[in-house]
């Protein structure tokens, strides 16, 4: 299957609309925990059974990224966002039926492994694609496209929390809003399907545009052999522990912080502080990633790894002290968090080129399957512990705030060690980009 080609005057701003209607749908998957205490009461689960599919769901993520990237290259982004409709919206359907018979197991196979294949498959379907558009704004399309996974919740949280309020919380009422989510979501990204494109590669030159396979190219095998790749592995996976160890824990941590103050957190007031968390992963997916078409991907992320360090050293140090402090700073992180996320295609793009960037950025997320799992383990193992030593308030984060600052630094310096990749790794000129030029010219004649 070829990719639709756009036709003569077609707009480059149509694209990342096309994306943002797939990443806002599977940007659903932050907003599972809305989902967790009605399952937990319904079907007589616990807490960590209820989080079986979101956990089976990121992992998928991450795997079918990987193994999907290439297929994704070759087929082109409106098979993988067909794909990433099908999965996605299946895996509720599925998980629709588990819900309505009371098989959990049928809610972590639909929502965890099917669900998950469409979350990966979804989640790279629009980059390369707007890597060849936007070759002069690399950080700000990518960014607005992942901005849409991270401002998912923000919708699917109230609309889901709605639909339960009106069809109830017992199995009957969570199957019919798995079935509305199902539904909504196919529609929706069906928009993307039906209005993506890729740019005419004679076209662009002809008009003067940089060339999207102008410069260095390498293929995503011989990308994973480069020291760079694995580089940038650890730099992802440093960034995205750091702020995912906050994200999974944010309203228990606050309440934890000021317990023994004159003015404790309250729920409500943590569930508005993990609100603002959310709103900050958004903005930083589009303002940082903006921001690293005018300093540099490298510099950017010494931003995200340095400052980061720093704001998990404040909280550490004087966090219980100052509710100011202890938010603003975990709103940095979380801003580096997801800027980290729409800054890394770009990254790629640098060192790699556009050839096979899909696959590349596909490979690259096994980076955040990792740290979905580091992340929440050191923050909760060392917690536990803690508490069981008879600590309790902020001092049952201290030391995994430490191991936190010295992850980062190892991801500053993974990013230092960063260099432009050697030229025995380049391939002169892609199969693929005379195969399209040559599709072109039949086009046009």
């Amino acid at each position: 299957m070829r990719p639709p080609v756009a036709p003569t005057g077609w707009s480059r701003w149509l694209v990342p609309p096309a994306a943002l209607s797939v990443h806002l749908s599977i940007g659903q998957a932050y907003a599972w925990s809305v989902f967790k205490p009605p399952l937990e009461s319904s079907l007589h689960l616990s807490g960590t059974q209820s989080a079986l599919p979101f956990q089976l769901g990121i992992v998928m993520l991450g795997l079918s990224a990987a193994f999907g990237g290439t297929l994704v290259e070759r087929n082109g982004p409106r098979w993988a966002m067909t794909v990433a409709l099908v999965c996605f919206s299946s895996g509720f359907l599925i998980s629709a039926l588990g819900a309505a018979t009371g098989q959990f197991w049928l809610i972590v196979f639909g929502y965890g492994f099917v669900g998950g294949i469409g979350l990966g498959i979804g989640y790279i379907s629009p980059v390369s694609t707007l890597i060849k558009w936007f070759p002069d704004r690399l950080g700000m399309a990518t960014g607005i496209a992942i901005m849409g996974f991270g401002g998912g919740a923000l919708i699917a949280s109230p609309w889901s929390a709605q639909m339960l309020e009106s069809f109830g919380t017992d199995s009957s009422g969570i199957a019919l809003a798995f079935l509305v989510h199902g539904l909504a979501y196919a529609v929706f990204m069906s928009l993307g399907v039906l209005l993506v494109r890729v740019p005419r590669t004679e076209g662009a030159r002809k008009a003067g545009a940089p060339a999207p396979l102008d410069g260095v190219q390498v293929s995503a095998r011989s990308a994973v052999r480069t020291p760079q790749f694995w580089c940038l592995w650890l730099v992802l996976c440093m960034n995205v522990t750091a702020g995912i160890g906050i994200l999974e824990k944010a309203a228990p941590m606050i309440t934890d912080f000021f317990k023994d103050s004159t003015t404790p957190v309250g729920v409500s007031a943590a569930a508005g502080f993990v609100a603002l968390l959310s709103a900050a992963n958004m903005a930083g997916r589009i303002g940082w990633s903006s921001a690293s078409d005018l300093v540099g991907r490298k510099n950017v992320y010494r931003l995200y790894l340095g400052v980061g360090a720093v704001m998990y050293l404040l909280i550490a140090r004087f966090g219980d002290s100052s509710k100011p402090l202890f938010i603003g700073c975990a709103l940095v992180i979380l801003s580096f968090y997801g800027g980290g996320f729409a800054t890394v295609p770009a990254y790629l793009k640098d060192l790699f080129g556009t050839y096979q960037v899909g696959a590349i950025h596909g490979r690259l997320l096994t980076a955040w399957s990792t740290a979905g799992v580091l992340g929440p383990l050191i923050v909760n193992r060392v917690a536990d512990s803690q508490e069981e030593a008879g600590k309790h308030g902020p001092d049952l984060y201290g030391l995994s705030f430490t191991i936190m600052i010295g992850l980062l630094v190892v991801g500053f310096v993974a990013n230092e060690l960063i260099r432009p990749v050697h030229a025995r790794h380049h391939i002169p000129a892609p199969r693929e980009a005379t195969d399209d030029a040559a599709a072109e010219r039949r086009q046009s004649a």
